[in-house]
């Protein structure tokens, strides 16, 4: 559908969607801004979130999860290995598998950037905002969460 088929009601929704996008690319790089810089690719971050949210996995599962080859994941996972960011350790239940989990290290360097960027949210949320557009954003958070969860 082009923008010049859009009814006057789904232009606004469209005005809306790209205004959004813009905010919220912008919001997020101003928090990076305020964490410990990393240096890893997007498959490396798509790989570490996975095993934050969901714990130690295989290789082959991690492949799966991403969609990629286990060749591929491979890769991925000895360069976050070199940086220190995970390890592998024989799996207790089939020793002949490897199970890839976050470093305890990188753990605390990873709670520490996201409170780096909480910490800037909050000062810029107090600074910028009154009560009432606090509330205000606070209930718009809910909205962005359906959004994201869709």
């Amino acid at each position: 559908m082009t923008r010049q088929s859009l009814s006057p009601h789904s232009t606004d929704l469209a005005a809306l969607a790209g205004e959004l996008r813009v905010a919220v690319s912008k919001l997020v790089r101003r928090a990076r801004e305020h964490s410990q810089s990393s240096d890893f690719t997007s498959a490396q971050k798509s790989v570490l979130f996975h095993l934050e949210r969901d714990g130690p996995a295989t290789v082959s599962a991690l492949a799966r999860a991403q969609r990629v080859k286990p060749q591929s994941m491979r890769i991925t996972v000895a360069g976050l290995e070199t940086l220190g960011a995970v390890k592998g350790e024989a799996d207790p239940t089939d020793g002949r598998q490897t199970l890839i989990d976050l470093t305890p290290t990188f753990r605390r360097t990873l709670q520490a950037s996201r409170a780096a960027k909480e910490d800037w949210l909050i000062r810029a949320l107090q600074a910028q905002l009154s009560p009432r557009e606090q509330a205000r954003l606070a209930a718009a958070v809910g909205l962005l969460q359906r959004l994201a969860d869709s």
